[in-house]
């Protein structure tokens, strides 16, 4: 009796080594019987028929693949290199097992063939600018074309633009144009506010005689204590003001400006800060 009882331990242990299988709460497993799909099973402990069936292990985590530098032609005929980071997870173990060889290679190269049709569709300003919208499209159309493999395609960044020395140095040569001309725009502002304000000073001055006699003491004392040997010959303001009349009555009569009407200067828009904003 023990002699034939040992070898049946030893085969009972031995199939029950080959029939039990622990699952981790994110795994699941595809059991094939006789070649044929049975049913997908865990996670916990299963059962398997040694020699008939067979299990495929898979993970229902999300995986991380690293899309390599792809060198795309934008619609305005600039090459660039472009690389991205990709996110994605099963969502149906029958279908990534049963649909598709090797769901990793396929959803990598399906991403690269996306990447550089989408970037290869759109200018380089819509690249730099509209990244987002590059991102969200490239997603969509990736979840489109992996959902027959059991595929959920959930993130999808373009971490680096690889841009030419030429068009880098352009590009810089643009920016430092543009502030250039933000500088001018801001000092003719500048300018014109100064201009206005020293419309509505000589307006007031005018209709007070008074004001100008101070303002011209004032200078006499500004002289005086700036330069101390300075010999400063006043001039009365009577004389001043009948030179002026003269030599006002020799001219045409001018319109008078209102400083408070004048019409604000036409500022171009800022294309550096549209697309900043964008």
């Amino acid at each position: 009796m023990l002699t034939y009882g040992l070898p049946i331990l030893i085969l009972i242990i031995l199939f029950l080594m080959n029939a039990i299988r622990v699952l981790n709460e994110y795994e699941r497993a595809v059991v094939f019987r006789l070649g044929r799909f049975l049913k997908v099973k865990g996670p916990g402990l299963i059962i398997l028929i040694p020699v008939l069936d067979k299990m495929v292990r898979t993970s229902l985590r999300i995986i991380t693949l690293d899309v390599t530098h792809q060198e795309v032609i934008t619609r305005d005929n600039v090459t660039i290199k472009v690389n991205a980071v990709l996110y994605y997870r099963i969502v149906s173990p029958e279908r990534a097992i049963l649909e598709v060889e090797d769901f990793n290679f396929a959803t990598s190269q399906l991403s690269q063939t996306t990447i550089r049709t989408v970037c290869g569709a759109s200018d380089l300003d819509e690249i730099l600018a509209q990244r987002e919208k590059l991102n969200t499209k490239i997603q969509s159309i990736l979840d489109d074309q992996t959902d027959a493999w059991g595929i959920k395609v959930t993130i999808v960044e373009l971490k680096h633009i690889d841009l030419p020395q030429e068009m880098q140095r352009a590009m810089a040569a643009q920016a430092e144009a543009e502030r250039e001309r933000r500088a001018k725009v801001i000092n003719a502002e500048g300018e014109f506010q100064a201009a206005k304000r020293l419309t509505q000073a000589a307006q007031i001055i005018s209709a007070y005689p008074q004001a100008l006699q101070l303002r011209y003491l004032q200078t006499m004392r500004e002289m005086t204590s700036e330069a101390k040997n300075a010999t400063v010959i006043p001039i009365p303001v009577d004389l001043l003001r009948g030179l002026g009349s003269i030599f006002t009555e020799q001219q045409q009569p001018r319109e008078k400006i209102d400083p408070e009407n004048l019409p604000e200067p036409e500022v171009p828009e800022d294309e550096l800060a549209k697309e900043q904003k964008v």
